[in-house]
């Protein structure tokens, strides 16, 4: 595995470290720890189950318990804990893009394109799917635009998504308020093709990291 970019780092998975996800575990002892996929290998491999902010629900609910911790993302958390019965108790990680959405943002879009149909990532603060049309994953997102096809539609999410989006529908009007992650955008063409020639940076694992956080990964894979 390499990557281009020492420096492409994630908000997120800086948020929390493996000593804070023990330090959890003792606070709340027996609460199952589920982990978003936007954290480091260390943090995994202290946690108990993976999942993605499409299959966060999902996830929680089959492990049969009344109380979850779910990291690092609070605003994630929130957003899963108002669609489940199931406790959830959050972390104060956050998307250095999505947080920067407000529901104001989407009255003010609606305001200045009438019509539009607003759909919102669930790393979003609360405020904003709850003023959306519609609140997903990016393939949710996606799909729905598929299903339903908006005549004019706002993908509330980092641009560079919903830039990809908008190619496979030339034909519907995204509205794009552009908010970029800088650590994506270290990653280009030329340092993917640098990285291949040169087979650098390359990434590795300690055993005793990857194998506790491959298992976190697997039993969200198991879930179906």
């Amino acid at each position: 595995m390499l990557i281009p970019d020492r420096g492409a780092g994630c908000s997120l998975a800086d948020s929390i470290t493996p000593e804070d996800v023990r330090l959890l575990r003792e606070s709340h002892p027996g609460v199952p720890i589920v982990t978003y996929v936007n954290t480091s290998a260390a943090v995994k491999a202290e946690s108990d189950i993976c999942c993605t902010s499409g299959n966060a629900r999902a996830v929680i609910e089959s492990l049969g318990v009344e109380r979850v911790i779910m990291l690092p993302d609070e605003y994630l958390a929130k957003n899963i804990a108002a669609e489940t019965k199931v406790k959830v108790i959050t972390w104060t990680g956050h998307c250095e893009v999505h947080e920067r959405f407000s529901a104001g943002e989407v009255r003010q879009l609606r305001e200045d394109h009438p019509g539009v149909v607003a759909l919102a990532h669930p790393e979003c603060p609360p405020d904003v799917p709850a003023e959306a049309d519609f609140a997903g994953s990016t393939a949710a997102m996606s799909s729905y635009v598929a299903k339903e096809r908006p005549p004019r539609v706002v993908l509330l999410t980092e641009c560079s998504m919903s830039d990809n989006v908008a190619l496979q529908y030339p034909d519907l009007a995204f509205i794009r308020p552009c908010n970029l992650c800088p650590h994506m955008k270290k990653i280009t063409l030329g340092n993917i093709r640098h990285a291949l020639e040169t087979m650098q940076h390359e990434v590795t694992i300690d055993q005793r990291i990857a194998a506790p956080a491959r298992l976190a990964v697997e039993r969200m894979l198991a879930i179906r």
